[in-house]
């Protein structure tokens, strides 16, 4: 967790968990560990991590499964969280005072 990150701990945990997923570290079919291990991993509240837990189930990332616990239903598209990370940074810009046309111009002069 980034402690200078702006986002919530439980967006930056959920986004931890998403990689972890995508990189192949965790399997559709795998169990997740119990929330208080992975609150203890990620140096955050359980509660937190619940969180993080709902959101990616909300995303249809996970199943929660009583007296099974959290299980991996699918790696998640990458381009959905590209494009969620796209629209805060537009909207970020937007209240800024730019425009669509100037995030494009600044991509472009980047490569």
């Amino acid at each position: 967790m980034d402690l200078n990150d702006k986002r919530p701990l439980h967006e930056q945990a959920a986004d931890a968990i998403r990689r972890a997923i995508a990189e192949g570290e965790v399997a559709p079919g795998d169990r997740l560990p119990p929330a208080r291990d992975l609150a203890a991993a990620l140096q955050i509240n359980a509660n937190t991590v619940l969180r993080a837990l709902r959101q990616l189930r909300d995303e249809g990332l996970l199943e929660f499964r009583r007296g099974r616990g959290v299980s991996v239903l699918r790696r998640p598209d990458p381009r959905v969280a590209l494009r969620e990370k796209l629209d805060r940074l537009l909207e970020e810009a937007e209240r800024h005072g730019y425009g669509r046309d100037a995030v494009i111009a600044w991509i472009e002069e980047g490569t």
